[in-house]
């Protein structure tokens, strides 16, 4: 029920604004002063990537290519129309994979592109394919794990922008600083090459949106 809500509000917001009140609408923000201070996640030093990506990468190969040229670091412009992407992209695989736990543990998960049942892995594989469909470029959406408030491991896309670093995510239909969550960053992938993740150096977090 929190999900088909989630997913009506933005249907509606979809309905009644254009593409700059779409944006405003589901964009969860920080004030300005702020946005120098937690607008961007920091890297640390590289880490193994977890298993599941590593078998992902075998399966779909063109998902995990390196870059030739890393785009301004991987941030890219942040602009209604931009922004509008990530709301209905958001939107679209929430509501068209149906949420199903995996209970087969890491030793045999896997990540599916476009599945019709899967869990938050899924969720996040697919929008960062389906931005990548629509121009994106790959360096600008990174796969990044973190913790719940409630202890599970789970996966986001963090969308790097001139503005701030963004998190599209199966647990809430409003796009965020990733700095406004409860979650524990773990890792991330590298701009430079999807193969390779890292440590987050800065893990400041503040606790405004509720991780349902």
């Amino acid at each position: 029920m929190r999900r088909l809500l989630s997913i009506l509000a933005t249907a509606i917001c979809l309905s009644i604004a254009g593409a700059h009140g779409i944006a405003q609408a589901a964009f969860v923000g920080i004030p300005t002063s702020l946005k120098l201070q937690f607008g961007h996640i920091r890297f640390d030093m590289l880490t193994l990537a977890p298993m599941a990506h590593t078998r992902f990468c075998l399966d779909y190969p063109q998902e995990c290519m390196a870059s030739k040229m890393v785009f301004r670091g991987g941030r890219i412009k942040l602009t209604s129309q931009r922004l509008a992407d990530l709301v209905a992209v958001n939107a679209a695989v929430n509501a068209s994979i149906e949420p199903e736990r995996n209970d087969s543990g890491g030793a045999r998960e896997r990540w599916v592109l476009s599945p019709a049942r899967g869990d938050c892995n899924d969720y996040a594989v697919t929008k960062r394919h389906a931005l990548i469909a629509r121009g994106w470029p790959p360096s600008s959406l990174l796969l990044a794990e973190v913790v719940t408030a409630w202890g599970q491991h789970h996966l986001v896309v963090v969308v790097r922008t001139n503005s701030a670093d963004l998190v599209i995510d199966n647990l809430s239909a409003t796009i965020s600083s990733w700095s406004i969550s409860y979650y524990r960053w773990v890792r991330i992938q590298t701009p430079e090459n999807p193969m390779y993740w890292a440590r987050i150096s800065s893990r400041i977090v503040r606790t405004r949106r509720n991780a349902t």
